[in-house]
């Protein structure tokens, strides 16, 4: 792994679970992200592997990405960084394995993201918040965020959670389109493998079909946007 902070373990039914924990805020730094995805191939290369869980830390999903790096004034390393998690969650959308989230907590701008790119999102039921930040901290999100966005966020909710950056609870996030169902908090890794596990029961082949047909428009989309944005180079803020 590129980081202590990100480690894997195996149970039953083939569950690959990657656990992070950088003993913090969960910051996505860019060792963080090479990790992840990291496990992600390991996932999809190893037929033993049926489906991975995203686990974050006690009470913390992810805060978003590094801050070391997006206050820095280095655009060239922002872009750069932005980049590797628009690369991050959209490796996560289009996988070849079913994955799932196990939220412990706060996940906020790029960690709301990355629950967006997990096919199953299973929350903890405490005192947290949820959501994509960005306008209120004066940010544009990048057009690979908005695809995801567009594609997994109720539309109900979709103005108020990215035009207005609205910040929710757990609870509330499953209607948002966030998480898919909220557990106790000491049992939110157990009930995400469980949930895992009964995706490991699907066939991958055809699982793997489906994903590409049904997502396949967004995955090339975010592509192509994420490639612009390292062309460009730059962070758009406003």
């Amino acid at each position: 792994m590129a980081t202590d902070a990100v480690t894997t373990e195996r149970f039953d039914a083939g569950v690959l679970v990657c656990h992070v924990d950088d003993g913090k805020a969960n910051a996505l730094s860019k060792d963080i992200i090479a990790a992840i995805l990291e496990a992600l191939d390991e996932a999809e290369a190893d037929d033993s592997i049926t489906s991975l869980v995203i686990h974050g830390r006690e009470g913390k999903f992810s805060a978003g990405f590094d801050l070391t790096v997006m206050r820095s004034g280095d655009l060239a390393a922002m872009s750069d960084l932005v980049s590797d998690g628009g690369e991050l969650v959209r490796r996560l959308y289009g996988a070849s394995v079913p994955v799932v989230a196990a939220c412990t907590g706060h996940a906020l701008a790029a960690g709301a993201l990355v629950l967006l790119g997990c096919d199953v999102r299973v929350g903890a039921d405490i005192d947290c918040k949820i959501g994509l930040n960005e306008v209120a901290i004066g940010m544009v999100l990048p057009d690979w965020a908005f695809t995801i966005s567009v594609a997994r966020l109720s539309n109900r909710h979709l103005q108020r959670s990215v035009a207005t950056a609205r910040i929710t609870d757990a609870a509330s996030a499953v209607d948002v389109g966030y998480l898919d169902e909220v557990v106790p908090v000491d049992n939110v890794l157990d009930v995400a493998v469980a949930r895992a596990a009964e995706l490991a029961a699907l066939v991958p082949g055809a699982y793997r079909g489906t994903v590409a047909k049904l997502r396949g428009e967004v995955v090339a989309a975010m592509a192509d946007e994420i490639a612009a944005d390292r062309a460009a180079g730059a962070v758009p803020t406003v």
